[in-house]
């Protein structure tokens, strides 16, 4: 198959990407994987913000490199007349809007919802925001750090006795990208089967935060009651927690239901415990969690992470090591099912990052490359729309492009 070969279940859908760091370009990378023709538009001389954020290899931007992979990629000035009339001819022939301004910045810009329809009247807009298009803070910008702190996962999320703390990764934004590709296709099927005109997608990362939190609203209104954080614990289920193995590793040990239980207690040799009334059905062993906590931390202690994982293995137990990132690489099943995969890259030849997911079997996607430099595709984009090389040069000296 090469590079520009239709593949995969969203080959002929077109997605306009103007939208910059993490989440909005996350969502239109992961139609590209499944096989949509993505074109991704960034300021002249400036691009997204996402390019200025380490990890760098010889002074290039490695995390672009994988949420924007699979793109076209030009230059363009929308805040410009020349610039607008082009980006009109584009949503004419594309599907998918997806940007990330500020509410009503696009309006300003003469690219209001009403003009957009007007080109294309089955266009389909998402409006990736930190509050929504409405209410009273729908004005203010936001990072991932915000969208989790007030979405309500940093308030639950450390120990019992220090500071809240956020992931080490702006988690906030992955999934509201995997909110956004899954909207942008629930409202494409929606077109598709019941003959409706465009759809507009206000998605909010706040609210798709505290979405995914799915106890804490009902917790809150039936029993007055504000989860709060609690470590390692999960407080669903017991036994579960982190314990350091005696070779100075850690391992995750969950175990929500009786089988699981009994499997855990007889891979560390505690078949004694199975039927202790303490811990008979999981509202007891949550009752009794510190005690079991303090067994399974015994037994890691003598027992090195191969030794421990063989036992949990033989017994069928739920455990699992905690890994580094060099871990994920080594582990055979992530090489047996090649997660991690080379991709084709115009600066390094080629570089590995995570693979498609999820997997279909019939109409499978692909990587078509990582992300490229600023306005790589540029020339190639406006040659599409029919501008000539002298066109093109005069919109470059003018800045437009």
């Amino acid at each position: 198959m090469t590079d520009t070969a239709p593949f995969g279940p969203l080959a002929g859908l077109k997605v306009l990407d103007i939208a910059t760091i993490i989440a909005a370009p996350f969502a239109a990378s992961l139609l590209a994987d499944f096989g949509a023709e993505v074109t991704k538009f960034e300021m002249p001389g400036q691009g997204d913000g996402l390019r200025s954020f380490p990890p760098f290899r010889d002074d290039k931007p490695l995390w672009w490199k994988v949420t924007n992979r699979g793109k076209r990629y030009g230059t363009l000035d929308l805040r410009r007349p020349e610039g607008l009339e082009i980006m009109k001819k584009m949503i004419a022939e594309h599907d998918v809007l997806v940007e990330n301004f500020r509410p009503g910045t696009l309006a300003k810009w003469g690219l209001d919802r009403d003009t957009l329809w007007a080109i294309n009247p089955k266009l389909v807009i998402l409006r990736v925001s930190a509050f929504g298009q409405t209410g009273p803070k729908a004005s203010q910008g936001g990072f991932a750090r915000i969208f989790e702190a007030m979405g309500g996962l940093t308030y639950i999320t450390g120990m019992p006795d220090s500071a809240p703390v956020h992931p080490g990764y702006p988690i906030a934004d992955a999934f509201g990208g995997v909110f956004g590709a899954f909207s942008i296709l629930a409202a494409l099927f929606g077109i598709l089967k019941n003959g409706t005109e465009g759809e507009e997608i206000d998605l909010a990362l706040t609210e798709a935060t505290f979405r995914l939190l799915e106890n804490l609203a009902i917790e809150y209104d039936q029993l007055g009651q504000i989860r709060e954080r609690d470590g390692n614990n999960n407080q669903y289920t017991a036994p579960a927690n982190v314990f350091r193995t005696s070779d100075g590793r850690y391992v995750t040990v969950t175990g929500s239901t009786d089988n699981m239980y009994r499997a855990n207690m007889r891979a560390i040799g505690r078949d004694d415990l199975i039927d202790d009334p303490r811990f008979a059905g999981n509202r007891n062993r949550l009752k009794h969690r510190d005690e079991l906590d303090a067994i399974f931390a015994d037994y890691m202690s003598t027992h090195t992470l191969d030794e421990t994982l063989a036992a949990f293995q033989r017994e069928g137990g739920a455990i699992g090591p905690i890994y580094s990132a060099e871990q994920i690489f080594n582990d055979p099943q992530v090489q047996a099912r090649d997660v991690v995969t080379a991709v084709k890259d115009d600066d390094f030849g080629t570089v590995r990052m995570q693979n498609v997911v999820p997997r279909l079997t019939r109409n499978p996607g692909q990587i078509r490359w990582s992300a490229k430099d600023l306005g790589a595709d540029t020339d190639a984009i406006l040659g599409d729309l029919g501008f000539d090389a002298t066109q093109i040069a005069t919109l470059r000296e003018n800045g437009i492009i």
